[in-house]
């Protein structure tokens, strides 16, 4: 029992405890530091979360976003280093744990209603 203390510990000094409470359908602004050069930025990445997997340090959401035309899917540990910060924008009304069917939809269908009783941190 020793050793997952141990990890337990680690872990904890790792995890970001400044997260918003962030749900599938819902659109969010990531924050991602990138490397160019000698120099560091950070480059927002903006869609709707389509998915949500693990728990803990190891937590991941999918974000999807439609970039010229093309669906563009990221998946973030949302613990990274790299995530320098995630906004929730607005709140989505899904009844699904993972909103996969939108891949398969284009334009107007992809649009999800709002929910209003989970305020946007």
């Amino acid at each position: 029992m020793h050793a997952q203390e141990i990890i337990r510990s680690i872990e904890a000094e790792q995890t970001k405890d400044n997260l918003p409470t962030i749900y599938v359908g819902d659109t969010v602004k990531v924050g991602v530091r990138i490397r160019e050069g000698g120099k560091e930025r950070v480059q927002p990445y903006e869609g709707t979360v389509i998915a949500m997997r693990n728990g803990g340090i190891n937590e991941t959401i999918t974000v999807r976003k439609i970039f010229q035309g093309v669906g563009v899917e990221r998946v973030f540990l949302i613990h990274s280093p790299r995530i320098e910060s995630v906004k929730v924008l607005r709140r989505g009304k899904v009844r699904r744990a993972k909103l996969y069917y939108l891949r398969d939809r284009i334009g107007k269908a992809t649009r999800i209603k709002q929910r209003f009783d989970r305020k946007p941190e």
